[in-house]
């Protein structure tokens, strides 16, 4: 209830809200406990309502701890009925997080103008990006769990494996130690297709030199993790190696830049002058990094261009890369912890190109 409370302090005394409404399923996790609601209500006087269709009513009722479960009909219109329970509560100015164009219209409809409706996504945003400190030890479960992927990539990684079985390999060895699934698809991008960010995984052989990417995150109990680390299949060749120290010092510095109060885009320079500095900032092509949570991909935004400060509690990727077409790519990647005064790694070790 503490998470309601807060939103309660941000949205309805600092915004002046009286009501707030959740479609994001993320967010509704967030507060409930429960992902599969159709919609979440929390007006500021009177209790929070998830509102479920007949398939997800039994579980919202044991999961969706604190609330009450409202049962949606098949032929009842979700917009009027939310709407004339917010109408109910004297609710008079009602936030909502996200919402498609046509449901909001609909939505306004719904409330005869007797509800003055206004999109605050950022709100929740802005709650999440600071763990508590139940979140942080379920997100340290997910790095253990994401280490022993690594672990298990390392060990089985050789020439004449495709991608794809590299990959099963990772996430077998995770279900079977607790992971619920993987953060996201994960990628073992090989040879030239390495110089590809978001290379995915195929079918491709791997082959004697080939540098190899991999990234990948567990999930456990709904956190996520991400981390990549870059591998060669045999002996790594001069090139190979200077590129990768290149990209290993650069991802240190950045997590010795990383400390509460920085601005984001400062860490992104640390690592971004580094590359630059040795010749291949061009090859540089994403932002250093990005909040990891309920979603991989969540506020704070660290790049060249962010205007944001860390913050203690943030829960951030460090992934500085270098990639040439044609040649192949680099990336280092950990989930780290910001602390007040500095950082910590969630995710570590494996800072080797060599495979055991």
């Amino acid at each position: 209830m503490q998470r309601i409370i807060a939103l309660k302090e941000s949205a309805f005394q600092r915004h002046h809200f009286d009501g707030f409404l959740i479609f994001n399923s993320a967010n509704q996790l967030y507060f409930t406990g429960f992902s599969g609601a159709s919609a979440l209500l929390i007006p500021r006087d009177g209790e929070a309502i998830i509102y479920v269709y007949g398939v997800n009513y039994e579980q919202a009722k044991a999961e969706g701890k604190n609330f009450n479960v409202e049962l949606v009909g098949r032929d009842e219109n979700l917009m009027a009925k939310i709407a004339g329970k917010a109408v109910d509560c004297g609710v008079k100015q009602l936030a909502v997080d996200a919402l498609g164009v046509e449901s909001w219209r609909n939505l306004a409809k719904a409330t005869r103008g007797k509800v003055k409706l206004g999109f605050k996504g950022g709100l929740v945003a802005d709650l999440r990006k600071i763990k508590d400190q139940a979140e942080i030890e379920l997100m340290r479960k997910a790095a253990d769990l994401t280490n022993l992927g690594m672990k298990t990539a390392y060990e089985v990684l050789s020439p004449g494996l495709k991608e794809v079985e590299v990959a099963a390999e990772i996430e077998y060895a995770m279900r079977k130690k607790g992971s619920g699934g993987t953060a996201f698809e994960t990628a073992v991008s090989s040879g030239s297709r390495s110089a590809f960010p978001h290379g995915g995984c195929t079918d491709r052989q791997i082959r004697e030199g080939d540098l190899v990417v991999i990234d990948f995150g567990a999930v456990f109990e709904n956190y996520r993790c991400d981390m990549t680390r870059t591998l060669v299949a045999g002996k790594p060749a001069e090139k190979q190696k200077h590129i990768y120290e290149i990209v290993k010092k650069a991802q240190q510095a950045a997590f010795e830049t990383t400390k509460a109060q920085t601005k984001a885009r400062n860490v992104d320079a640390a690592a971004r002058q580094i590359i630059k500095d040795a010749g291949y900032g061009e090859f540089f092509v994403h932002g250093l990094g990005h909040g990891v949570g309920l979603d991989v991909h969540e506020p704070p935004t660290l790049n060249p261009v962010s205007k944001e400060k860390l913050a203690e509690g943030n829960v951030v990727t460090i992934e500085p890369g270098v990639y040439l077409p044609g040649f192949g790519g680099v990336r280092i990647e950990d989930t780290v912890l910001v602390t007040k005064e500095g950082a910590e790694k969630l995710t570590k070790g494996f800072y080797s190109m060599n495979v055991n």
